[in-house]
């Protein structure tokens, strides 16, 4: 079985470097694909798979074909490959707001489509993708996609009406950690610590909070009173949150990411 990517982008190598190291395709089982003939040369020496100077080629060869583009394009790279695509084959679709429906009808027949929402913590292992398949897909398929994006972070099934909930909630939502991030460092510099131990301390304290969330399982508000002393620094810093908004603000954030998914 082969696999073959339409864009050569950060979030395809994210996956070709997963797929690889779980041992879930060989690279000279990996086709791709790229207008870029630099994005081309710098995934085959990295990672040893085989590069095709347009789409077509790939389609053609490939059992599994990702689209790894920009919404803006899809429509253009099914266009190319459209011919290429028969019944047998699987077309996984990670651009962000194109649903089932859009994807299915620009290919003007049937074809076996699963949609993903996947984000940029996937370059470092850690990524969180939503999935949504056709109703022509099979079990076996829905799992190659599971497994496909499992080797770089966690997977999981949802219905399309809530893809771009998902898309509010994990697929945009690194840009507002980072920015938490970033504001917390800067405070730390205004306290006069060094910007790269500032950043260090942020981002770790973010990487445990994450992760008592998940492991404990206790609900977040609980997890917040733990570190709440009477009377403590702690408390008034949320004090502070709270009077500014804080909650309202990342809701209205999250909403606002729903939206415009909505909108694409």
């Amino acid at each position: 079985m082969t696999i073959g990517f339409i864009g050569l982008g950060n979030m395809a190598k994210a996956l070709m470097g997963g797929i690889i190291s779980k041992g879930i395709f060989d690279p000279q089982d990996i086709i791709g694909s790229d207008p870029m003939e630099a994005a081309r040369e710098s995934a085959a020496k990295k990672f040893g798979i085989q590069t095709r100077d347009n789409n077509s080629d790939v389609a053609k060869e490939a059992d599994i074909i990702l689209l790894a583009v920009k919404p803006q394009f899809l429509k253009v790279a099914i266009a190319d490959i459209m011919d290429d695509v028969n019944e047998s084959k699987l077309v996984i679709s990670i651009a962000a707001g194109k649903t089932l429906e859009w994807i299915s009808k620009e290919f003007e027949k049937p074809v076996k489509i699963i949609r993903v929402m996947p984000n940029t913590p996937a370059l470092v292992g850690e990524g969180c993708s939503a999935v949504c398949p056709n109703n022509l897909c099979s079990d076996d398929d829905l799992n190659m996609a599971l497994d496909i994006l499992r080797s770089c972070g966690t997977a999981n099934v949802v219905t399309e009406n809530l893809m771009d909930v998902v898309t509010g909630v994990s697929g945009s939502s690194p840009a507002y950690v980072f920015l938490f991030i970033e504001a917390m460092a800067d405070a730390a510099v205004l306290g006069g610590m060094p910007r790269k131990q500032a950043y260090e301390f942020a981002a770790q304290a973010v990487l445990g909070s994450a992760k008592m969330v998940l492991e404990t399982g206790k609900h977040p508000g609980e997890l917040k009173d733990m570190v709440c002393s009477p009377a403590g620094t702690t408390i008034e810093a949320v004090k502070v949150m709270e009077e500014m908004g804080f909650r309202g603000i990342v809701m209205d954030a999250v909403q606002a990411a729903i939206e415009r998914s909505k909108e694409l």
